[in-house]
């Protein structure tokens, strides 16, 4: 009786020692991960104070201002702004901004050609005031391309030239091209010098169609404005190309029925509405059976060619 009492007390004590072992253990490790917290906040803290100094510091500082720059590289920094922003900059670095040379280049870059760039500027002439003019003027052919045009003769920007018209339009890229080809179908002599400007030298037929129709968009629907376009382009490529043309013994009139089946096998390839697309063997027979003295070869790889790469009228 007495050594059982004695064993059960003796139990309890090692169980009590044990519990205060475990709490002093946690205890313990408490408290290193409070001074463990402790020590990253206070570490934040300087970082939050350190990145708050800077901060302040370069708010400080302000911007850089050009006018302390070397004007070669003040006139640089500004060459990267478009209008907008580079009227903005003339509102605090006015004789930068307001640079010939920059307006210049803004000028050239969206209007490439204009008739007014070859000759003697005017009295109080400035490319900003030409920018302005050409912004206007653009605007103006995109909603009416006959009063655009009359707008850039009135203020002397282009010359009454079908060739001059077709020289600012292909090096142009701010015109609506639904409302350019308003105007090339009812201005034929505009059009007929702006096929003249292309060159389609050493390209390959598919390419050079694309090319074409970039700058010149076919119509949505075929008719006679199309059919023009494309007996265009065929004596224009066949001018770039007499070697390639005497090679492979073929004629305006070949390239016309070449050109008609690649945009043919073009919808047929793109379109979603066409279950069974042609195939290259399909392509190659009905080609050479409208011109037939084109090699096989050379059918393939204008299938393969619309096949990879796409639409020729994009």
């Amino acid at each position: 009786m007495g050594q059982g009492l004695w064993r059960v007390a003796r139990n309890q004590q090692l169980q009590h020692q044990g519990y205060l072992a475990r709490e002093h253990g946690r205890r313990v490790t408490t408290n290193n991960v409070s001074n463990t917290n402790h020590r990253k906040q206070a570490q934040g803290g300087i970082d939050i104070y350190h990145l708050l100094k800077t901060r302040k510091s370069k708010e400080q500082e302000g911007f850089i201002n050009l006018e302390m720059l070397p004007p070669e590289l003040s006139f640089t920094i500004l060459s990267y702004l478009n209008a907008t922003d580079l009227c903005l900059a003339s509102c605090v670095w006015q004789d930068l901004a307001n640079d010939e040379l920059l307006w210049q280049g803004l000028c050239k870059s969206t209007w490439g050609h204009c008739s007014i760039y070859n000759k003697n500027p005017p009295l109080g002439f400035s490319f900003r005031k030409l920018y302005m003019q050409l912004d206007e003027g653009s605007l103006t052919f995109n909603a009416n391309p006959d009063e655009g045009v009359n707008y850039f003769m009135s203020k002397g920007i282009l010359d009454d030239s079908p060739k001059e018209i077709a020289k600012f339009i292909f090096c142009t890229r701010t015109l609506n091209w639904k409302k350019l080809r308003i105007y090339l179908d009812e201005r034929r002599d505009v059009l007929d010098d702006l096929v003249t400007l292309h060159n389609f030298r050493n390209q390959f037929l598919p390419n050079a169609l694309r090319e074409f129709f970039r700058h010149i968009h076919a119509p949505e629907e075929r008719g006679e404005y199309l059919e023009t376009l494309i007996t265009k382009f065929s004596h224009r490529f066949c001018a770039c190309n007499p070697d390639l043309m005497r090679e492979l013994g073929l004629s305006p009139d070949a390239v016309y029925v070449l050109c008609y089946s690649l945009i043919l096998l073009s919808i047929d390839l793109t379109s979603p509405h066409v279950k069974n697309k042609m195939s290259k063997r399909e392509f190659i027979r009905n080609t050479r059976r409208a011109a037939q003295n084109i090699s096989e070869d050379f059918v393939g790889h204008l299938y393969d060619n619309i096949y990879l790469i796409g639409h020729v009228a994009a």
